[in-house]
């Protein structure tokens, strides 16, 4: 039965669009969201859209760290860009630093037929029907395979629709879709496996929140969106 559901809010996310998810974000030019561990606030994500004529940049921002008894024991810091060009997919990169270890991710359409990526973790070639996991872009939920945006690692993936819920964010009601996205590949070490539960606002499709369990609950909340 959620296998029917998930297809029929498929059917009508791609009926309401003429060129592409991307365009649901036409009225928006900046989002953020707050970044919690354990329900304690750590860091931000941040979402810059930029447009000249036909192209739309996304740059994007994460920060956080984890702190024990005053003491820094984590700090993660991203940078990327994301670039479209009528609405289609052109090229996307990142840098991360991730405790003071470096990976970065370069994807290039190929011919308008393959992806071209250089990352950290994989080098090779992808089906253009892969999407990279900025979990913005809410066409993830169409794909069989998104591709890490900190290495390039290509994950399989499944995507079960959980239902319609009401989500409060900063006194804000949301009427949202809530999505659970999981390997593909069984066999993976838990460590590699993809579980992350997304929500997106049933009206103009834009993602406000995820949540995922890794050494404790993260989620992203959104905070503004303008």
């Amino acid at each position: 039965m959620k296998n029917f559901f998930l297809s029929i809010v498929i059917l009508l996310i791609s009926a309401s669009t003429v060129k592409s998810h991307v365009d649901h974000y036409s009225d928006f030019n900046y989002l953020e969201y707050e970044l919690f561990r354990n329900n304690k606030s750590i860091g931000y994500h941040k979402y810059i859209f930029e447009r000249n004529l036909n192209n739309l940049s996304v740059r994007s921002e994460v920060s956080f760290k984890i702190t024990k008894l005053g003491v820094d024991i984590y700090n993660y810091f991203a940078e990327s860009e994301e670039i479209f060009k009528d609405s289609k997919f052109l090229k996307f990169s990142s840098k991360t630093n991730q405790n003071k270890k470096n990976k970065y991710v370069n994807i290039s359409l190929k011919e308008d037929k393959d992806l071209l990526i250089d990352g950290s973790s994989f080098k090779g070639t992808t089906s253009k029907d892969a999407i990279v996991g900025t979990w913005w872009n809410h066409e993830i939920i169409k794909a069989k395979a998104q591709i890490s945006a900190i290495s390039g690692r290509i994950i399989e993936q499944k995507v079960i629709f959980v239902g319609k819920e009401k989500i409060k964010l900063d006194n804000k009601v949301y009427d949202a879709l809530h999505f659970n996205f999981l390997s593909s590949d069984e066999t993976l070490p838990d460590k590699k496996k993809l579980n992350t539960h997304i929500w997106y606002d049933e009206k103009t499709f834009l993602w406000i929140k995820a949540s995922f369990n890794k050494q404790g609950l993260w989620e992203y909340r959104l905070k503004v969106s303008k």
